[in-house]
C-alpha cells in the first residue's frame, strides 16, 4: 500500500509540473519578449557595467574601454531579466591594471579606437547574479 501511495504521489507531482509548463534541459520560457527601455534604467546600467568588465577582462588591449554611447537598450523576461544592449565603446587613457572606471577617452588620434558591441546580459537581482549570454563586438 505504501508503494502504491508513493507511485501515486510521484504521478501527481509529474502531472502538476508538466501542466505548469516546466521546461527541462535548459530551455527557457519567454514571459515577455524584448521591449525598449531607457538606457539610464538602473538594471541596464548594471548589465552594461558587467558587460564592460567582461569585455575588458577578455580584451588583449593594454587599455581599458568604456561605454561612449548606448544606442539601444531592451529588456526581456524569462526565468531572469535579460538585457540587450547596443553600445559604442572607446579606448580610455587608463591601463587595464587601473581600477578607475571613469577614465578619460584617448585624445591622441593614433591611440583612439572605437568598437560597436552587442551584449545580452542575464540578471537575477534577487540572487545578485549576472551572466553574459552574448557578446559580439566589431571595430568601427
Amino acid at each position: 500500500m505504501a508503494r502504491f501511495c508513493e507511485a501515486l504521489l510521484l504521478l501527481v507531482a509529474t502531472v502538476a509540473l508538466v501542466s505548469r509548463g516546466v521546461h527541462a534541459w535548459g530551455s527557457v520560457k519567454v514571459v515577455r519578449t524584448f521591449q525598449d527601455i531607457p538606457p539610464n534604467y538602473v538594471y541596464v546600467q548594471q548589465a552594461l557595467w558587467f558587460a564592460m568588465k567582461e569585455y575588458n577582462k577578455a580584451s588583449r588591449d593594454k587599455f581599458r574601454f568604456r561605454a561612449l554611447t548606448i544606442l539601444k537598450s531592451q529588456e526581456q523576461v524569462t526565468d531572469s531579466l535579460e538585457y540587450y544592449i547596443e553600445v559604442k565603446i572607446a579606448r580610455t587613457i587608463c591601463k587595464k591594471i587601473s581600477e578607475d572606471e571613469n577614465c578619460a577617452f584617448q585624445k591622441d588620434p593614433k591611440m583612439q579606437k572605437m568598437v560597436f558591441c552587442t551584449f545580452i546580459v542575464a540578471s537575477k537581482p534577487w540572487k545578485f547574479e549576472l551572466t553574459m549570454l552574448k557578446k559580439h563586438c566589431k571595430d568601427m
